[in-house]
C-alpha cells in the first residue's frame, strides 16, 4: 500500500522534493474571497437584517427576531450542570491547567529614570471587547473555546463575545459549557464570513470588537484578512501540521499515531517524520499501514498522508534539526531519548513537545500551553495565542525641565535634519535660554 513517501536528504532532488512538500498556498481562493467580500460589505450595510438572512440560509435556521441569535447566560450554565461527570471533571481539569499556564503571560507596566528626573516606561492594558470564533458543523471544538476565551479572560479583557454556528439548531453542549467556564460574556449562534463582519463592524444585535482570534473555513480565513486592519485579528490560520524528529527510541506505533492526529483534521493536513535509522522509518509505515484502517476518520486520513505527508530519512540528528528550522513546523516533537539535548538546536517552532511521553494531543488539549499556533511556516516571525494577544502597550513619556534641555536640542537638530521645522521649533520652546512660550 502507498500510504506515505518516502524521502532521503542523501537524494540528489531532495531540496526540490522538501520545497513541494511544503508548499501551501495561503492566500485565498478567488472565489472564496469574492463571497467573503460581499458577505462582509451587506452585513456591514445592512446589519442585523442580513446577519439573520445568512444565519437562516447557510445554517438552515428560521430566526426572525435578531435578538434570537443570543444564546442565554443561563444556558451555558444548564449545559455545564447537565454534562456527564467525568466530560465537566475534564473541562474543567483542562480550564484549570490552561489557565495556571496562562497567568504566566501577563505583561506589566515598568519604567526606568533618567538622572535628571525623566521617566520613560510602558503601560500595559487589556483590549476593551474581543471576539473569539468557534468551528461547528462537522465537528465541535470545546478545547477551541478554552484557548481562546480563557487567555483573554486572564488579560482582563472587558468584554468576550463568542460565535459559533449551530447548523439545523443543534447546540453543542460541551461547547456551550466551555464557555461558561472559561469567562465568554456573550454568545452568539452565528458563524461564517457574516460573523466576521459582525464582530468586525457590529450590528444593532452583535458588537463590535476590537480584535477577532480563532480558527475557522476559507470564508472565515477571508473575512479575516479582509477585516484585519478595522480590527486587530490573531493570525490567518492554515492546515494542522505535525513534524517528528525521531531516534528509534519512541514506540513505532505511538509515532505512527502522532502522525495521524495531525492527519485526521482535513486533507490537506501535513504529517512528516525526520530519522536517522533506515530500519525505525520502515518500522514507522508498517505500523502506519496496520493502523490506518482502523480509523475512524480514515479516508482523510489516507488522503492526508498520502498527499502532504512523508517519512524522511536524515544523516543525523542535527540535520534533522537544521530540517525542522526550515519546515517551521505548528507542532514538534522531539521524539528521542534526549530532546533537551536537541532543544538550543531549534529556532523555529508553534509548539516544542520533549521525549517519549509528551503527545501533541495533549496540548491540542489538556497540558496549559495554548492551542492556537503558527502554521504554514510562521513559526518564523510569529507566536502562540497568548495573553499578550489581549493586551496593548502604551509608551509614557515623563520629561522633567532638564532633561528637556538635553532631549530638546538632540530632537531640534534631527528634526531640521529632516525638514520638519514645527518638530524643531515644538522642542526648542521648552529650552530655557530662547525658547518662545
Amino acid at each position: 500500500m502507498n500510504t506515505v513517501r518516502m524521502l532521503s536528504t542523501a537524494d540528489a532532488g531532495f531540496d526540490a522534493a522538501l520545497s513541494e512538500l511544503l508548499h501551501f498556498d495561503t492566500d485565498a481562493d478567488t472565489e472564496v474571497d469574492r463571497v467573503a467580500a460581499s458577505i462582509l460589505d451587506d452585513v456591514k450595510r445592512r446589519k442585523d437584517a442580513a446577519l439573520i438572512e445568512y444565519t437562516n440560509r447557510f445554517d438552515r435556521l428560521a430566526i426572525a427576531d435578531a435578538a434570537k441569535l443570543e444564546i442565554p447566560f443561563a444556558e451555558l450554565m444548564a449545559a455545564l450542570a447537565g454534562l456527564a461527570s467525568h466530560e465537566r471533571q475534564a473541562l474543567e481539569e483542562a480550564a484549570l491547567r490552561i489557565r495556571r499556564f496562562h497567568e504566566h503571560q501577563r505583561g506589566e507596566d515598568w519604567h526606568i529614570s533618567d538622572a535628571d528626573g525623566s521617566e520613560f516606561g510602558q503601560r500595559v492594558t487589556p483590549l476593551d471587547r474581543v471576539g473569539i470564533y468557534v468551528p461547528g458543523g462537522s465537528a465541535s471544538y470545546p478545547s477551541s473555546v478554552l484557548m481562546t476565551a480563557i487567555p483573554a479572560s486572564v488579560a482582563s479583557v472587558g468584554e468576550i463575545i463568542m460565535v459559533a454556528p449551530t447548523p439545523d439548531g443543534e447546540r453543542n453542549p460541551m461547547v456551550l459549557a466551555a464557555a461558561a467556564l472559561s469567562g465568554v460574556h456573550r454568545v452568539f449562534c452565528v458563524g461564517g464570513a457574516q460573523a466576521v463582519a459582525a464582530l468586525a463592524y457590529g450590528t444593532e444585535t452583535v458588537p463590535a470588537v476590537d480584535k477577532i482570534v480563532g480558527p475557522g473555513n476559507a470564508y472565515v480565513a477571508a473575512a479575516k484578512r479582509r477585516v484585519f486592519g478595522v480590527v486587530g485579528i490573531d493570525m490567518i490560520a492554515g492546515p494542522s501540521e505535525i513534524l517528528v524528529i525521531a531516534d528509534g527510541s519512541v514506540k513505532a506505533r505511538w509515532v505512527a499515531m502522532d502522525l495521524f492526529s495531525q492527519a485526521e483534521h482535513g486533507e490537506t493536513s501535513q504529517a512528516i517524520l525526520l530519522c536517522p535509522d533506515a530500519n525505525y522509518i520502515a518500522s514507522i509505515k508498517a505500523a502506519i499501514e496496520e493502523m490506518l484502517p482502523s480509523l475512524p476518520r480514515q479516508r482523510i486520513v489516507e488522503v492526508a498522508m498520502r498527499t502532504r505527508a512523508a517519512l524522511i530519512q536524515v544523516a543525523d540528528l542535527g540535520e534533522a534539526c537544521a530540517i525542522a528550522n526550515r519546515i517551521a513546523p505548528e507542532h514538534l516533537e522531539l521524539a528521542v531519548k534526549d530532546p533537551r539535548a536537541l532543544l538550543p538546536e531549534i529556532r523555529h517552532a508553534g509548539a516544542i513537545f520533549l521525549g517519549a511521553y509528551s503527545s501533541e494531543a495533549l496540548g491540542d488539549y489538556c497540558a496549559g500551553p495554548n492551542h492556537v499556533l503558527p502554521t504554514a511556516r510562521t513559526a518564523r516571525f510569529s507566536s502562540p495565542l497568548g495573553v499578550y494577544d489581549f493586551q496593548k502597550r502604551s509608551s509614557v513619556i515623563a520629561v522633567s525641565q532638564k532633561g528637556a534641555q538635553t532631549l530638546g536640542r538632540l530632537a531640534a537638530t534631527l528634526a531640521l535634519a529632516e525638514g520638519l521645522e514645527a518638530h524643531a521649533r515644538s522642542a526648542a520652546f521648552r529650552l530655557d535660554e530662547g525658547g518662545s512660550s
